[in-house]
């Protein structure tokens, strides 16, 4: 699954798309414009309960990446309920139950959805922010329903288009814990109490 296709014009208008290339050298100025894409976005719904789902499974390294997310999340203390983490994942087999319990716990929240992404092997590493809801499992052909109102995917490894989820498998999971981090030290910028006074 490639996100980053040439979509037209009028439709483009409707979604918006950020994107960051976390790569060693990726500057503090990058990481802070897109935390302040995050932070507007979801200012833009302040009566609506904050839900962040971090997306994946921990028995596949590229996979991975959500449930890392989620961990250093709890980690770092965010201030919002978290779910999907390496202790508790959220995945195929289970995320139809995680949907009802999030419905039966908040009314009508505003869900932030994280999940791993394949791509062309020169985008590697891109983190994607977009408003608009998530396609999980979409890159291995599953039929999953779309979650959320906001989703941030990161591209983990190259798409195999014969063998999706051997490229998921062969991830290095030094890339997967590097892009959780920065993801993670975006959406910790974003929701700061500091930024949200200001």
């Amino acid at each position: 699954m490639w996100p980053f296709q040439k979509k037209p014009k009028e439709e483009a208008k409707k979604k918006r798309a950020y994107y960051l290339a976390a790569k060693e050298d990726t500057k503090e100025r990058e990481i802070e414009i897109m935390a302040s894409k995050v932070r507007w976005a979801i200012q833009q719904s302040p009566n609506k309960e904050l839900v962040f789902l971090c997306i994946g499974s921990d028995r596949s390294t590229g996979d991975a990446l959500g449930p890392f997310v989620g961990s250093m999340l709890k980690q770092n203390k965010l201030p919002y309920p978290v779910y999907g983490t390496l202790k508790s994942p959220v995945h195929a087999l289970n995320l139809g139950e995680v949907m009802k319990e999030l419905k039966e716990n908040y009314e009508n929240p505003m869900i932030f959805a994280i999940d791993a992404c394949l791509g062309d092997e020169e985008r590697i590493g891109y983190i994607l922010f977009k408003e608009e809801p998530l396609i999980p499992g979409h890159a291995l052909n599953k039929s999953l329903p779309q979650v959320g109102q906001l989703h941030m995917r990161a591209i983990v490894n190259y798409l195999d288009p014969l063998s999706p989820a051997q490229s998921l498998n062969d991830t290095r999971l030094y890339t997967v814990i590097h892009l959780a981090g920065v993801i993670t030290d975006i959406i910790m910028r974003a929701t700061s109490t500091e930024e949200f006074e200001e």
